[in-house]
């Protein structure tokens, strides 16, 4: 059975005249009968009655009537709805992001994004966490980009992959050549970290308290850029995802264990809002570009 079969059948049923039905579906009218015919066979059932120069529709065509019109239609709106996706989108976009997601993710993304859609505005906001997930909450932001936060307050987390922490040094500090390290070893090391106020600091906490690890905490700085400031000028080191430390060869990311610190990014949203068409569009491409890079979906 294809489609021209249910189309030529319905426009029958609606007319009842194998002419007029014809002139609708724009063929002649011996193959709009021959098309019939063969849809009759491939059911099993007459699904029209001939009576001299008159058609009548029979029960089994009554009744199969109203599930080949539910079935053209919801084939006709995909069809509708896929013409539609795949023109090029206007409008604004507005976007939350973490500043880790800020380096090389999200402007990939973008300037994708704005290839295909060159009269679209993307508004990018560099935010903490929170922040991003009140304004979602207040319908500012039409999606975020950030890790998996400790309360989405009924806001819907998508993971995208999981993400390790590493332990960056300069390469004149004692544990540059280091290709691994235990948590417990950075017992006492004197370190920069985020404040508390982040989420990432709490998790390294947690690990830190895991590993029975205390390390001197020399500064806190609320930016990777600031410590990796105070990593190239002391003899200290800072904890941080590899997405977020720019190329620099006078750098060394060593990977830590016992536990690994491990962040979740992922797609925030409102499930209370109504999702527009660049918001859903930038979202699919996100996780394209995540499953591209290798990343580890959960």
């Amino acid at each position: 059975m294809e489609l021209r079969h249910l189309r030529y059948f319905i426009a029958l049923a609606g007319s009842l005249n194998f002419t007029r039905a014809a002139e609708r579906v724009h063929v002649t009218q011996s193959t709009l009968s021959h098309q019939i015919r063969q849809l009759e066979e491939e059911i099993g059932q007459r699904l029209f009655d001939r009576v001299g120069k008159r058609v009548v529709i029979t029960t089994a065509g009554d009744t199969f009537l109203a599930y080949a019109t539910r079935a053209l239609r919801e084939i006709d709106q995909g069809l509708s709805e896929l013409k539609h996706s795949a023109a090029s989108m206007t409008g604004e976009l507005r976007l939350g992001t973490t500043h880790t997601f800020n380096q090389s993710f999200i402007p990939d993304c973008v300037a994708q994004f704005l290839l295909h859609n060159p009269t679209m505005k993307v508004i990018i906001e560099e935010l903490t966490a929170d922040i991003i997930v009140s304004q979602l909450e207040q319908g500012q932001l039409d999606l975020g980009v950030a890790y998996r936060p400790e309360s989405t307050s009924g806001l819907t987390f998508e993971p995208l992959f999981n993400e390790e922490l590493s332990l960056i040094v300069s390469q004149t500090h004692p544990l540059a050549r280091r290709k691994r390290i235990r948590l417990i070893e950075l017992h006492r090391e004197s370190l920069v970290l985020l404040p508390a106020s982040f989420s990432t600091r709490r998790l390294l906490d947690e690990c830190f308290a895991a590993a029975g690890a205390e390390p001197n905490i020399v500064a806190e700085i609320n930016t990777v850029a600031g410590m990796l400031g105070m990593v190239m000028r002391l003899p200290v080191g800072c904890i941080a995802a590899a997405s977020a430390i720019p190329p620099n060869p006078s750098l060394r990311l060593i990977p830590l264990e016992g536990p690994t610190p491990m962040r979740t990014p992922g797609l925030l949203f409102n499930p209370r809002l109504p999702q527009t068409r660049p918001g859903l569009a930038f979202a699919g491409l996100l996780r394209k570009h995540a499953a591209k890079a290798g990343a580890r979906v959960e």
